[in-house]
């Protein structure tokens, strides 16, 4: 694919950040097995990775704006530009030495994403998309998947966990589902399971409780995928909700049928 000069821009800090994490989860398995040990080496590693993208970015276009997982809001001279960038999506996973992880970086114009880059270095699978021009898996054009039957579907979603989510709410929503789609899976990255819905490897993807960076660059990339994004309820504000369903047209719509359901504890209608 012939990538515009924004995207070159953005796939270079993505891979300069990549690097830096790859070597660093290349000694999670060396460190002391101890809580304070690879949770402090894994919290530098974030840091790193989110400053080689601050460094990279703001020296290609120095007017723009951030805001990070790590550092928060960054105003900019250019208040209608913005990134949005997670340096490490999947912290878990890589504190445990799962290759399940990456660099997520969105741009934002005027309030609209318009671009995104998801980069798992370990896997060397690099995602991108820009408005209007389709989204791409390592220069190949992807699709989300074509199926329409839920029985026939595999989809994605985060769990709570420590101190984080909702239980009773993702319980309400795993019960009718588990007895409607192929397989559910809980991979640990919001922004790889939207890559992969892009990707057509999921059909569909819903959660709860999430940050904008950890959707806006899957975002873009669902839907130059051709796939469809909105909040739980339908709308068009996960990136302000923090709730979010993705897939084909005919999977999100069912996933919107059964989430509604479960909020109002009534059984789905055939």
């Amino acid at each position: 694919m012939a990538r515009s000069a924004l995207l070159n821009v953005m796939v270079a800090a993505a891979e300069k950040a990549g690097r830096s994490l790859a070597r660093d989860f290349g000694e999670i398995e060396n460190l002391q097995v101890s809580r304070k040990g690879p949770a402090d080496f894994v919290s530098k590693a974030d840091m790193r990775a989110e400053e080689i993208v601050y460094r990279e970015l703001s020296k290609a276009r120095p007017g723009y704006g951030f805001l990070m997982e790590e550092s928060g809001e960054t105003p900019g001279d250019d208040s209608q530009h913005r990134w949005i960038v997670d340096p490490l999506d999947g912290t878990t996973n890589f504190l445990h030495g799962v290759p399940i992880f990456c660099v997520s970086i969105a741009l934002e114009r005027q309030g609209e994403l318009v671009a995104g880059v998801i980069y798992n270095p370990v896997m060397s699978e690099l995602f991108v998309a820009e408005r209007g021009g389709g989204a791409f898996l390592n220069d190949r054009r992807i699709r989300v998947a074509a199926r329409t039957d839920l029985a026939d579907t595999l989809v994605a979603t985060g769990l709570p966990f420590l101190g984080h989510g909702n239980q009773v709410q993702t319980l309400s929503e795993l019960q009718p589902l588990m007895s409607r789609v192929a397989g559910i899976r809980r991979a640990g990255s919001a922004a790889l399971d939207l890559a992969w819905v892009a990707a057509g490897r999921y059909d569909g993807y819903w959660e709860h409780s999430l940050k904008p960076w950890d959707i806006a660059a899957g975002m873009v990339l669902v839907r130059e995928a051709g796939g469809f994004v909105s909040d739980g309820d339908g709308k068009g504000e996960a990136l302000t909700t923090g709730s979010i369903v993705a897939g084909n047209e005919t999977v999100h719509r069912a996933l919107l049928k059964t989430l509604r359901a479960a909020k109002e504890g009534r059984p789905i209608a055939s």
